[in-house]
């Protein structure tokens, strides 16, 4: 006869198996499994391609060969899943389900259940090729500008704006999350939500020349920048910014500098306001 320690672990691991069974009823759910007949990529994106051009570029905010050259560039980024999966997911339908995400905001739930792919399966997708976007196309389109790059931004700024010598504005930009899990106060920020920070800046055209994100939202634009690579490299003079110049109607040279609001430090290269008690 079973003793009552037996029975109390017969107990534990039958229900281990029940909740086993539970947890995977199956590898693929049955409705994805028709992902390759009637998913959205199936059923919409490609009939897009060939019959609908106008709303191809509404759906991707960007033409069908703009996607394929897009799709070219990044493919070679792309990890192999051919290795790993029963039935692997193309590099041109991780592109278009990350596009789509991208370009719209779209929830990762919604994009699972029109596309007929698990929502972890879509989170890791838009994970994997939104680094391999950013692997394929840094070194082109955000490079660091060069001297003379520099110079073509100030003198964008000047005959825009009418500011002499400046190479860009810096601001930051709280993007509102989730709070992790047991991450405390790091992400909450002075506004009352909880947040990671964009850190960038852009030229007289509004056109990013440099990116950070994911600082904690409870660090101010300044503490963050000064951490930052571009921080660090403005503050030491590393830029390669253009010599120092003359600003319009004297004969002072004065040094090529960057715009920020109050929330950051006065620098060599770095202007900002008056302080508001000063701006009469």
């Amino acid at each position: 006869m079973a003793t009552e320690e037996e029975c109390i672990l017969l107990l534990i691991l039958h229900r281990l198996q029940q909740r086993q069974r539970r947890d995977r009823r199956w590898y693929v759910r049955p409705l994805n499994q028709k992902r390759d007949q009637d998913g959205e990529f199936v059923s919409l994106v490609l009939p897009m391609r060939s019959l609908d051009e106008e709303r191809h570029f509404q759906y991707f905010r960007m033409s069908a060969p703009k996607f394929d050259e897009l799709l070219s560039q990044v493919v070679r980024f792309l990890p192999d899943t051919h290795q790993n999966h029963r039935n692997p997911i193309g590099a041109s339908q991780r592109l278009a389900v990350t596009l789509r995400y991208l370009t719209t905001g779209i929830s990762l739930q919604a994009l699972s259940a029109s596309y007929k792919m698990g929502t972890s399966t879509v989170s890791g997708i838009v994970e994997e090729m939104c680094c391999a976007i950013w692997d394929a196309l840094q070194g082109e389109y955000m490079a660091f500008p060069s001297s003379s790059q520099w110079q073509d931004i100030a003198e964008d700024f000047w005959r825009q704006w009418q500011f002499p010598l400046c190479v860009g504005a810096i601001d930051g930009k709280h993007v509102r999350i989730r709070a992790p899990p047991q991450s405390g106060s790091d992400f909450y920020n002075y506004k009352g939500f909880f947040s990671i920070i964009l850190m960038a800046a852009a030229d007289a055209n509004y056109r990013f020349i440099y990116v950070d994100v994911g600082a904690f939202g409870r660090e101010s634009d300044g503490g963050v920048l000064g951490r930052s690579a571009f921080g660090s490299r403005l503050a030491q003079g590393s830029l390669n910014l253009p010599a120092p110049a003359v600003l319009p109607g004297t004969t002072t040279p004065s040094p090529f500098f960057f715009l920020g609001d109050e929330a950051f430090p006065l620098q060599e290269n770095l202007m900002r306001p008056y302080p508001g008690e000063n701006k009469k």
